[in-house]
């Protein structure tokens, strides 16, 4: 159960930090340049949820238990 609980908490992580990262993607028709655009996403906090979420989920993949 909590392997499911771990999945599930970094779904939801993963889905916050990828939404926020597109989100900002509107920088990009103001001018930003593609660089800038990374280099802002980087210093943003919340944009850490994506790889932390995926992280995550990979972990609980890798842990679940396997039935044949």
């Amino acid at each position: 159960m909590a392997i499911i609980f771990l999945f599930l908490i970094g779904f939801g992580l993963a889905v916050s930090g990828g939404v926020t990262i597109i989100a900002y993607m509107n920088f990009l028709p103001a001018g930003v340049s593609w660089m800038e655009y990374l280099l802002f996403i980087g210093t943003r906090v919340e944009c850490y949820l994506l790889p932390i979420g995926l992280i995550l989920m990979a972990l609980s993949i890798s842990r679940f238990p396997k039935r044949l």
